[in-house]
């Protein structure tokens, strides 16, 4: 197979990551702050970082790589915060 239909399909795997994150919490079935909500933010940010570099489409890879940082900041404060 060629290798632009894995990196497709691991763009289309991150973009489906983040819409179910985001529709999760606008349901109300996860919290913007629980770990699954964020976990899922840096995996689907992860793989379309993959994807976007894979296509030189760099301010993509950027914000992918920023939006990873924030979620990982987010686990990485709660686990630590005591009222948790």
């Amino acid at each position: 197979m060629n290798s632009h239909v894995w990196f497709d399909a691991i763009g289309w795997a991150g973009a489906a990551a983040l819409l179910v994150a985001y529709a999760m919490v606008s349901s109300r079935k996860l919290e913007g702050d629980s770990t699954a909500y964020q976990f899922l933010n840096i995996v689907g940010s992860f793989f379309l970082a993959v994807n976007t570099i894979s296509y030189g489409a760099y301010p993509s890879s950027f914000v992918n790589m920023i939006w990873i940082g924030i979620a990982a900041f987010s686990i990485a404060t709660r686990k630590r915060s005591p009222s948790r």
